[in-house]
């Protein structure tokens, strides 16, 4: 099923970018989607001047200092994996918008657009909740999609669910995320935990010329040396292949579900960040595995690599 709109879906973008690197290829597959509008980005959880900083120069770099960007509630700190490859870049140096309330710049581009607004979100959800609360009307307008969750199938594929990063990191935002009176759309891990980049894929992405994707491979590389001691990363060979690539599915489900199998599910969040299948919760959309995942990595490579845009 494809969203139905006049022209391209209108499109915020709310990410915890700079800790793990699926951020960044998200990010860049999102730029490289025509399907898509981008009408703000807004960063969350943690150091979010920081991320803001990551957004601004992946933006200055892909020619798209038109897209405003917005710095989101700060709360408990991780590593800052891509500090290195910022370098002394600031958010002075960034032509476009810099708003400073991710919340209120949310409830703003919701309530100026004329058609629904597709708020993809991608990290922890405390700027969504905040909105919420500030405008619960804003549902009217908007759908959520989200990369959370893990409802039959854990990290690495396991066969046993597991507290997802995105939930268990404040599950109460989560929580008030779920139960709002809008359509929501998730890939839990039961679909993206199975998404990298390998082989020929990788090879075209590694070949390209394209400035975002070199920014892209650039961060890749950066984030597994400042990442070393992570144990999702060793053994991964930092020249054949990507991480796991979690967010790039929800960016997909923004405009397009076709490659993916979907089942409409009852999904309540636990006080201690599980997702559970369960009568009691709201219903999501939940993308809960693959129709087609050759067709779709087919997809992400040839936007990242620049080939076709």
């Amino acid at each position: 099923m494809t969203v139905a709109y006049s022209g391209a879906v209108p499109v915020i973008l709310d990410t915890d970018i700079g800790f793990d690197v699926d951020d960044v290829w998200a990010l860049a597959f999102l730029l490289r989607c025509p399907e898509v509008d981008v009408k703000l980005i807004t960063t969350c959880s943690g150091d979010t001047a920081y991320r803001a900083r990551l957004v601004a120069r992946l933006l200055q770099i892909s020619g798209r200092e038109d897209i405003p960007i917005a710095v989101g509630i700060p709360l408990e700190e991780s590593a800052p994996t891509h500090a290195a490859w910022l370098g002394d870049f600031t958010l002075a140096d960034y032509a476009g918008e810099v708003l400073r309330d991710a919340p209120g710049a949310i409830c703003e581009a919701i309530s100026a657009s004329a058609e629904q607004v597709s708020v993809v979100c991608i990290g922890p959800l405390p700027n969504i909740a905040a909105a919420l609360a500030r405008d619960p009307e804003l549902t009217a307008n908007a759908r959520f999609v989200g990369m959370h969750g893990s409802l039959r199938r854990g990290y690495m594929d396991a066969p046993k669910p597991a507290r997802e990063y995105n939930v268990k990191l404040y599950p109460m935002a989560c929580q008030a995320v779920f139960k709002a009176n809008w359509p929501k759309v998730i890939t839990p891990l039961d679909s993206c935990g199975t998404v990298s980049l390998q082989g020929e894929h990788f090879a075209r992405v590694q070949a390209s010329d394209d400035p975002l994707c070199r920014a892209v491979l650039e961060n890749h590389r950066n984030w597994l040396a400042a990442a070393a001691d992570w144990p999702q990363v060793q053994g991964l060979d930092v020249e054949r292949q990507s991480s796991v690539l979690y967010d790039t599915v929800a960016v997909y489900l923004a405009f397009a579900e076709d490659y993916l199998q979907m089942e409409e599910l009852h999904v309540a969040v636990t006080a201690d960040g599980k997702t559970m299948l369960d009568d009691s919760g709201p219903v999501l959309r939940c993308a809960t595995g693959w129709r087609d995942q050759a067709a779709f990595l087919e997809l992400l490579t040839t936007r990242l690599a620049g080939e076709q845009t």
